[in-house]
């Protein structure tokens, strides 16, 4: 049987571990699930979806992948990474090998020469050649190229903390509207902008991986990220959802009020919320998109 690796985090270069040949996608987890391990380890202000990653390691969820590769672009992911090579040192859980990749973010050319060191030594590491990371590269501009968004009559964009599933689209829907903002799975897998081919492949990929504007980590202005989302969409309303342990979105939250306010777009701002929508969010967003519907 061919071992497998998956990938915790956003900003992972998707190019390089499908040219691996056992990429399993993201780590699943099961957000719904009770803790009692993990909160035994795990401090309070953790992303909830972490939590659940440690509970599901402990009980020996993942042991039939070889390897997990974390994103260091992502401050809970690179955390549970140390936790867990701690917590695997002492005896206490099992699993497979925890890698990082580590992701350089900062405009300069020092950060972008780490990003690419940092993706030779994991393509050295999972057995990925020049010759399979190009043709994987090729792969993915393809169906980047191909990939057209269905238009939808009514559209709210959601913004803020990626959902853990479709909870909060099912919302919209009763309401009329069509979400769009993409789960947490979602963020982890998405491929990046396309890459030139016409550069050697690891340095095309380590420039496209360094310049991507997502991300917790991303140098780019929150507020004109947000006007390019809503313009992208055709967005007549616009949902921006924080839940509480997301520390990281809390300091995009008034380069975003200003951005909503200078499009006079209808917005629904919600912050320090729960990550599992226990609180009355969805019928919030239900509610104020009935109010706005034509």
């Amino acid at each position: 049987m061919t071992a497998m690796i998956a990938h915790v985090g956003p900003n992972l270069p998707q190019e390089l571990l499908r040219a691996s040949g056992r990429h399993a996608g993201a780590l699943p987890f099961d957000p719904e699930a009770p803790t009692p391990t993990a909160e035994q380890w795990m401090e309070s202000k953790f992303a909830p979806w972490a939590r659940s990653i440690l509970e599901g390691w402990a009980a020996g969820d993942y042991d039939d992948l070889e390897y997990v590769l974390f994103s260091r672009a992502d401050d809970n992911a690179q955390r549970l990474y140390y936790y867990l090579c701690e917590l695997q040192r002492r005896g206490l859980v099992g699993g497979p090998e925890p890698l990082i990749l580590d992701i350089a973010k900062v405009p300069r050319e020092s950060s972008l020469a780490r990003t690419e060191f940092s993706l030779r030594k994991l393509a050295e590491q999972l057995g990925v050649t020049g010759e399979a990371l190009a043709e994987a590269i090729t792969a993915c501009n393809a169906e980047r190229r191909a990939s057209t968004p269905a238009r939808a009559d009514h559209t709210c964009l959601l913004a803020g903390t990626p959902p853990p599933d479709s909870r909060l689209h099912d919302a919209a829907t009763h309401a009329g509207f069509t979400l769009i903002g993409p789960t947490l799975a979602e963020t982890w897998t998405k491929l990046g902008a396309v890459v030139e081919v016409d550069r050697e492949p690891f340095s095309a990929l380590a420039r496209q991986v360094h310049s991507d504007p997502a991300g917790p980590r991303s140098f780019a202005d929150a507020g004109a990220a947000l006007h390019d989302a809503i313009a992208e969409c055709c967005a007549e309303a616009v949902v921006l959802w924080q839940i509480e342990e997301d520390e990281a979105q809390a300091w995009h939250l008034p380069a975003q009020r200003a951005a909503l306010a200078r499009e006079g777009l209808p917005s629904l701002v919600l912050t320090r919320r729960d990550w599992l929508a226990r609180d009355g969010a969805a019928a919030e967003i239900t509610a104020f998109l009935k109010g706005i519907a034509p």
